[in-house]
């Protein structure tokens, strides 16, 4: 290896040693409590740094698993005690919780097993499931049994987004100047069409006379 590859290899190591310590210590944490959440983007980006070698996946998915399920087992409870009055609180959760019971009423076992997959009703939704008096028993179980599915899904696309990017990047080079090309022409054929239609809608020389 010769010195600027041996340099570069230092170097990439000793960025690697400089980020690790802190994602050991505070990433996981910091993803269960973002999954505990509406925790989709922070839980990609988490598979997409297993990817890297920053997270190790299997503790990815677990830190989401452990999130995601103490979070909707929180708001379970919190809509089982006090649910009527915490939401009279809060209007903005009103639309969404009216939402959520109509789903929740035509398909109750679908529905607490889906529900975290449905973007902007993950909060509310163990909430309102807690309010309507379901089994607190099933519902840990089946609660159990989605963000376990949850965590690997999000992960893993994560991780395989980041093999996808790996790739893409590494022909971007390549391709730099035909995509550049490329788009020039597009761009050029679409203000000759423009101008061509501009043309044609201009009214003649003795429409203008006569106007």
């Amino acid at each position: 290896m010769n010195p600027t590859s041996e340099a570069t290899a230092g170097g990439r190591n000793r960025d690697s040693m400089s980020i690790e310590p802190i994602i050991a210590n505070y990433g996981y944490w910091a993803l269960i409590l973002g999954t505990a959440l509406e925790g989709e983007t922070i839980l990609v980006v988490a598979g997409y740094l297993a990817h890297r070698g920053y997270f190790h996946l299997t503790f990815v998915i677990a830190a989401a698993m452990l999130g995601t399920f103490i979070g909707d087992q929180i708001f379970f409870q919190l809509g089982r005690q006090s649910g009527r009055a915490f939401l009279a609180r809060r209007p903005n959760w009103q639309t969404r919780a009216e939402r959520v019971r109509r789903l929740f009423v035509r398909h109750r076992i679908t529905f607490v097993m889906g529900f975290r997959f449905m973007y902007g009703i993950r909060t509310v939704a163990p909430f309102v499931i807690g309010m309507s008096g379901f089994p607190r028993q099933l519902f840990m179980l089946l609660n159990g049994i989605s963000a376990a599915v949850w965590s690997i899904t999000v992960a893993g696309a994560g991780y395989l987004f980041g093999q996808v990017l790996e790739k893409l990047f590494s022909e971007a080079k390549r391709l730099e100047l035909p995509a550049i090309l490329a788009v020039v022409g597009v761009g050029i054929a679409i203000w000759i069409w423009h101008l061509r239609r501009v043309r044609k809608k201009m009214p003649s020389g003795p429409e203008l006379e006569n106007g």
